[in-house]
């Protein structure tokens, strides 16, 4: 089977219009975390979310602006980034192939348009509106964008979506679909309606008061997760064709795997995500004693890290290092699993010294956490990472990576 490497990196996310960018908030304990001043519902009990710099934008030209939804206009623009990071590969457009991943799709966009056809009528809804919603949107537009012709494939499940995105790549270069595929997740729904609907299901945390100190994976105080927008997307190359054009190469997509809980809509199951682990380790021809650093999903909900934790022990027995950057971030949902992946790469030196990016607002661990929780950044000599995403539906899904 080809071998798949990641050769290119690209991001916008609350922390940095770049992946470098990124990179280096997270290791400096940035926090992306902010008040939220929308025109929302008085009762709408959370006021924080972890938004994007709108100057993203500017990197767009109107007409674009005007045709897409902020969550294809993040795709389109972090894609480009990604492409140009790899070196702008020459490659025929039937071995280019896209797969981005999202939980909600258009969802902004939805609630804008219907907004306009109650209030203002049928000829007020954008003529674009249909594009703008659907959920393959952002895997359309990149390859339109890249004239990628192998396939643009749209994982939607849940926050497992751009982990699911990242195998699909993988898969399409294992099987000689395509040599190259520029894929992860991306999201963009800090509106109203999905914000409420999360805080219904007690899923989210409520100090508003201290935003930056909202979000607390493992924490004994931790309350829900912090709503964040952003993308990241990789360019994975068969390892072959890298070599052949002499590019760099980040890191080394070596395995992974996708499960069902088959157990509850909403809550996870720490057995499952177990399984999910070993099978990704297992397809990687790796043991656990062989990974040295963990990208935890780690989303701050007190029964989700719990469940996580017993997890990662059931496999490591004695887990190695963990990180969360959900601290630092919010949960981008859809974009969170290629965000670790992110995460993981700095980690395993893809922007330079190999540091574990630390954990933020570990004031007291929650007693039945019992893992190695990294709160201040740590040299490491880590050869292999876990990254790990679990999605409502029960959509489990782990990537091992290496160093180049």
């Amino acid at each position: 089977m080809r071998r798949t490497v990641v050769t290119g990196i690209g991001a916008v996310t609350p922390l940095g219009l770049t992946g470098p960018q990124t990179w280096a908030a997270l290791l400096a304990g940035r926090s992306g975390v902010a008040p939220l001043d929308d025109d929302w519902p008085q009762d709408v009990p959370v006021r924080i979310g972890a938004r994007v710099d709108d100057r993203f934008v500017d990197a767009l030209q109107v007409r674009e602006q005007r045709r897409t939804d902020r969550g294809e206009q993040l795709a389109l623009v972090t894609g480009r980034q990604a492409w140009d990071d790899a070196g702008a590969p020459d490659v025929e457009p039937e071995r280019l192939g896209v797969a981005i991943g999202t939980a909600n799709g258009g969802f902004g966009t939805t609630l804008r348009q219907h907004l306009l056809l109650k209030g203002q009528g049928h000829r007020a809804v954008s003529p674009h509106a249909v594009t703008m919603v659907m959920n393959n949107g952002p895997a359309a537009w990149v390859s339109i964008d890249l004239g990628a012709k192998a396939g643009a494939r749209a994982p939607v499940s849940a926050c497992a979506a751009g982990v699911e995105a990242i195998l699909a790549g993988r898969s399409m270069i294992r099987d000689g679909e395509a040599d190259i595929v520029v894929c992860g997740g991306v999201e963009a729904t800090i509106v109203d309606l999905c914000v409420s609907a999360f805080a219904r299901s007690r899923a989210m945390s409520t100090r508003n008061d201290e935003p930056e100190r909202a979000s607390r994976p493992f924490d004994a105080g931790r309350d829900g997760f912090v709503m964040g927008e952003g993308c990241v997307l990789v360019v994975l190359e068969a390892e072959e064709h890298a070599r052949a054009r002499g590019a760099r190469v980040h890191g080394v997509v070596e395995g992974g795997s996708l499960t069902s809980d088959a157990h509850d809509i909403v809550g996870g199951e720490p057995v499952n995500q177990a399984r999910t682990i070993r099978l990704a380790l297992r397809s990687a021809g790796l043991d656990p004693a062989d990974v040295g650093l963990v990208h935890a999903h780690a989303t701050s909900t007190p029964a989700g890290d719990l469940n996580e934790a017993r997890a990662l022990r059931s496999v490591f027995g004695d887990p190695p290092p963990v990180t969360a950057t959900k601290a630092s971030t919010g949960h981008l949902l859809g974009a969170s699993g290629p965000l670790g992946v992110l995460a993981a790469l700095g980690g395993l030196g893809a922007f330079g010294d190999a540091v574990v990016p630390p954990t933020l607002n570990l004031d007291e661990q929650d007693p039945g956490v019992d893992l190695d929780v990294v709160t201040a950044a740590r040299p490491t000599s880590a050869r292999h990472a876990l990254v790990d995403a679990f999605g409502f539906g029960g959509h489990s899904s782990a990537l091992v990576l290496s160093r180049a």
